[in-house]
């Protein structure tokens, strides 16, 4: 899986937490989650379990405390979808 396939698969995930502020044409590859994104902690953990359902992975503490960033995303999960 390529990462702009990662990243076509990841935009509905992420628009589906963002605030009624936040349009989802700012899920850009380099935005930051919680700070440009507005996603608070609490929809960043549904964000989190979203993606192991769709793309069939685990993330671990580590994954979490690394992802910052939709190309944090992107990278995490092309790592697990290759292992």
């Amino acid at each position: 899986m390529t990462s702009e396939e990662i990243y076509t698969k990841l935009q509905p995930i992420i628009a589906a937490y963002l605030p009624e502020d936040v349009s989802a044409e700012n899920i850009k590859k380099d935005a930051d989650l919680t700070q440009e994104l507005n996603i608070n902690s609490a929809h960043l953990v549904d964000v989190v379990l979203d993606v192991e359902d769709a793309f069939d992975i685990e993330l671990s503490n580590n994954d979490l405390e690394s992802l910052r960033t939709v190309n944090d995303a992107i990278a995490i999960i092309a790592n697990k979808v290759e292992n």
